[in-house]
């Protein structure tokens, strides 16, 4: 009795295993075969029914044989769309692209020009990594805006750059403040003027415009004595234009207390100087004098 049902469990496995087998033989004998406009409708109905990988690998195979044919067109749509919708946005930008160069005068060639410049834009990644991506983005969105100025699309599109843009901001932000941080001053003032040049109109103008006082008057106080009035006198003349541009900021009563130390700093180190050169000056001179009676001393001998 035992064995009768072991006969019949493994006969029903093996039902269901050649059922398997044969779905499966069904798709890789298509896939296999000769039979294009069958293979070519079925990886349509996969790609509308979102069996995305399936549709791939038809695609795959009917890419180069219905090159230069009549239906190459909308299979190259797909194609780009499949690697899209499986998020595979390297290929499928490069596939976008090559549809719009390839079939410039076709209606779809705006709407695969954009997808190209998306992927790029779907690809940048977080401000704290490399941005080459990022700027690819915009120069890819920014064409898309020259090739069709009238386009719908142009609105998002701008939407898009100013999105990239805010990254890079953030970035070069991230970057300067990085250097004031660790304490290389000067680094830091450098980084917050080429930022502030770089992105005139950017969030955190104001904040970067004190941020360069409190890091000039760090650099300066870090500076050999000679060098702390001029510096000093820089970090003075950043409060005043900050002031100018800012007369109501939130940093206001900081970088007024960063000017004050700096003008009292200036006091200080030229008092310094000034005792330092005393000091040399009457060293100087009793070597002098202890050379003249030295002089003295041998001649009376």
């Amino acid at each position: 009795m035992f064995k009768n049902k072991l006969n019949i469990s493994l006969s029903i496995l093996l039902v269901i295993i050649i059922a398997f087998a044969g779905c499966k033989s069904k798709f890789e004998k298509l896939r296999a075969s000769n039979d294009t406009a069958k293979k070519y409708r079925e990886a349509v109905r996969l790609y509308e029914k979102k069996d995305y990988n399936k549709a791939l690998s038809l695609f795959d195979d009917l890419v180069t044989k219905y090159r230069g044919t009549a239906e190459a067109e909308d299979l190259s749509y797909y194609f780009a769309y499949t690697h899209y919708k499986l998020r595979d946005y390297t290929t499928a930008r490069y596939h976008f692209k090559t549809f719009a160069d390839t079939y410039a005068s076709s209606a779809k060639a705006e709407e695969c020009r954009f997808m190209a410049a998306y992927c790029f834009y779907l690809e940048s990644p977080t401000f704290s990594l490399d941005q080459e991506n990022t700027i690819k983005a915009i120069e890819a969105l920014q064409l898309f805006i020259n090739l069709y100025p009238k386009s719908e699309r142009v609105a998002e599109a701008s939407k898009l750059i100013s999105n990239l843009r805010d990254k890079l901001e953030t970035k070069s932000y991230a970057n300067a403040k990085l250097f004031l941080d660790i304490g290389d001053y000067k680094s830091a003032v450098i980084a917050f003027r080429n930022s502030a040049r770089e992105f005139p109109d950017t969030k955190y103008a104001e904040e970067m415009e004190f941020l360069t006082i409190k890091a000039q008057a760090l650099y300066a106080k870090a500076s050999f004595e000679i060098k702390q009035e001029e510096r000093y006198n820089e970090a003075i003349q950043l409060y005043n234009e900050f002031v100018l541009n800012y007369p109501s900021s939130k940093y206001l009563k900081e970088a007024e207390e960063i000017k004050k130390s700096s003008e009292k700093a200036i006091i200080d180190v030229k008092k310094l100087i000034a005792l330092q050169t005393a000091e040399m000056k009457a060293q100087e001179e009793k070597i002098k004098a202890a050379e003249e009676s030295k002089k003295e001393d041998t001649k009376n001998k």
